[in-house]
């Protein structure tokens, strides 16, 4: 009893904490589901989500349309930091460290998952930046990052962004020169891939920025580990760039705010300002001499040109202390959009109403 008291407790004081802009409301959606990471949505409108730590993957099920979970089912464990979810044309894939994973026809199957079967194993399988993100483009192929086994190291096959064809297999490279991508989205018009790039750590407390990507053809290089945000030499090997070109961040956050899941908003719930524009969440600083993020923010652009930043959630962190870890955020088919939160092992959910 003192233990559920304690939970509640907790869970209202992060929800009282957190701040939506005028009009909005924030409600939690699901109170237990340990270490939230990735989510995805299902046909049946049910909320996947996978996790790092705990090792792993939730259903989480609303039965009568409230928006509250009713039930919370582990459907696997003992995984590989499986942090990254998809779905897809009824089955769920799961991103361990080194491989990927399929649940088939999930939905049925949810409270007594079959055994996945592997269908993708060309994976490192370092810890180190090793959780995965994923997500399936436009394209219909599988985007997976691979993030650098350090803090700032040239190590071949590291540092990049693939995608994969599931049934034959086939590799491509979209990114290369990435440190750590762990969230991702496309331009609803332009189908451009867009990426949040967590920066290099142990330079300060200003820098490197974190990033914000566009990419505009594949193999693009985005700079690392020679160069961080538009012009910051690494100072190790920031010499060995010479006269290779990169591409530069279309957005430069502040350093160590650990940009991760990214969202474009293409629902009719939130004002029309919303329509094409990007939500962020902002994990938060663990080696900064004062804490910065732990919040999600809203970008708007003007063509392919980042024009401002604002908050969209603020509030979990109060001089110094941490009430709200913010991971993943997704649409809902309200147009409401559900934020994971891995530190405090719940999920947000943020509407709108005049």
């Amino acid at each position: 009893m003192k233990i559920a008291v304690a939970l509640s407790l907790l869970f209202a004081s992060a929800l009282q904490a957190a701040v939506v802009p005028e009009n909005f409301s924030i409600e939690v959606f699901a109170p237990e589901v340990e270490g939230a990471r990735q989510m995805a949505l299902s046909d049946a409108g049910i909320v996947y989500a996978g996790s790092r730590k705990a090792g792993k993957v939730y259903a989480v099920v609303d039965n009568d349309g409230d928006f509250k979970a009713d039930e919370v089912h582990v459907i696997a464990e003992d995984l590989y930091m499986p942090s990254g979810v998809a779905y897809r044309e009824g089955d769920l894939y799961v991103a361990e460290v080194d491989k990927i994973l399929r649940f088939s026809d999930i939905d049925k199957h949810y409270k007594k998952p079959q055994e996945p079967e592997v269908i993708y194993d060309d994976l490192p399988d370092d810890s180190h930046h090793g959780w995965k993100y994923i997500k399936f483009g436009p394209d219909g192929k599988l985007y997976i990052p691979i993030g650098v086994p350090c803090n700032v190291c040239d190590d071949e096959g590291y540092g990049v962004i693939i995608r994969i064809d599931i049934e034959t297999k086939e590799r491509e490279l979209v990114a290369t020169g990435v440190r750590n991508s762990v969230g991702f989205d496309w331009h609803p018009e332009t189908k451009e891939l867009w990426f949040t790039d967590n920066g290099r750590d142990w330079l300060g407390d200003d820098e490197p920025a974190c990033e914000l990507n566009r990419v505009t053809e594949l193999g693009e290089f985005f700079g690392f580990p020679y160069v961080h945000g538009e012009d910051f030499l690494d100072p190790a090997f920031g010499k060995k760039l010479g006269d290779r070109e990169f591409t530069k961040p279309a957005w430069e956050f502040q350093a160590h705010v650990a940009p991760l899941g990214m969202l474009y908003y293409t629902g009719d719930m939130f004002p029309k300002e919303y329509k094409n524009t990007m939500l962020v969440t902002q994990h938060g600083s663990w080696n900064r001499s004062s804490r910065v993020g732990y919040k999600v923010v809203h970008l708007t652009l003007d063509g392919n040109e980042v024009e401002a930043q604002n908050d969209f959630v603020k509030g979990w962190l109060v001089d110094e202390e941490i009430k709200g870890r913010p991971n993943d955020v997704i649409q809902l088919e309200d147009g409401s959009v559900l934020i994971s939160d891995d530190g405090f092992g719940k999920i947000y959910r943020v509407s709108y109403s005049k």
